[in-house]
């Protein structure tokens, strides 16, 4: 199904039956991970004689599910993840259809580092006229999504580089790692707090999507990002964001 849209001003084409997922699933016991946690549970509800298993007798599966939001699979976040305030990401998440710019960058070395840089990431942006970004890091590989990050040091923003998106107005950062930020950095949190202008007038309505995975069948360019949340009153809820290309 084919549709025209207009979004900041600009009308676009795009054709909605064919969605380019770049989630990674919530999966029992497997999946990409991070912060030293397990990976999530799904098993069925057990009350008394009652199993939540058709193949064990029960009328219906019925299960429960134990994960973790920041460590397991795709997730949005909002500023809350590191306010003292409480700020939920289905509060503050109020549209759900972006304009995007999808890039792909390989981190560069920094002592004993991999970073993202500012410079990359002017030399990238094509269209600064875009609500969201979405970065895609290479190497690319498949082992993205069922890779434990955890103690591993993988790549990160730099300070300069959440600064420069904040100014140049994106307000959906969407990453294919585990964070922004470094993994041990003493809970400065750096980029976070930059491309939350946390020391200042806080963007309320700026998320962060962290553990996407995008296939190298997708090609860098523009894109309407459709930005799927769960309805979880949370700092971070589990998501879908999906893509489609531009006509």
């Amino acid at each position: 199904m084919k549709a025209k849209i207009k979004i900041n001003n600009k009308k676009i084409k795009v054709d909605l039956s064919k969605p380019l997922d770049i989630s990674i699933p919530l999966e029992n016991k497997k999946g990409a991970l991070a912060w030293y946690v397990d990976n999530p549970i799904i098993e069925p509800v057990i009350s008394g004689d009652f199993i939540g298993s058709v193949a064990k007798g029960a009328s219906t599966n019925f299960n429960k599910i134990t994960f973790y939001p920041h460590a397991n699979a795709t997730h949005t976040e909002c500023v809350g993840h590191i306010t003292k305030e409480f700020y939920s990401i289905n509060k503050t998440l109020k549209t759900f259809f972006f304009l995007s710019e999808l890039i792909s960058i390989t981190p560069e070395k920094l002592n004993s580092d991999f970073v993202i840089t500012k410079q990359q990431l002017e030399n990238a942006i094509q269209d600064h006229n875009i609500d969201a970004l979405i970065i895609r890091t290479l190497p690319n590989t498949k082992d993205k999504l069922n890779q434990n990050y955890s103690n591993t040091n993988p790549p990160y923003l730099l300070e300069e580089a959440a600064i420069y998106l904040r100014e140049i107005g994106i307000k959906h950062l969407l990453i294919d790692l585990p964070s922004v930020d470094k993994e041990k950095d003493d809970g400065k949190l750096v980029s976070h707090k930059a491309f939350w202008n946390f020391n200042d007038t806080l963007r309320l309505d700026a998320t962060i999507t962290e553990f996407i995975y995008v296939t190298n069948k997708i090609k860098d360019g523009l894109y309407l990002l459709n930005l799927n949340i769960a309805s979880i009153e949370n700092n971070a809820s589990l998501s879908k964001p999906v893509l489609y290309r531009l006509l």
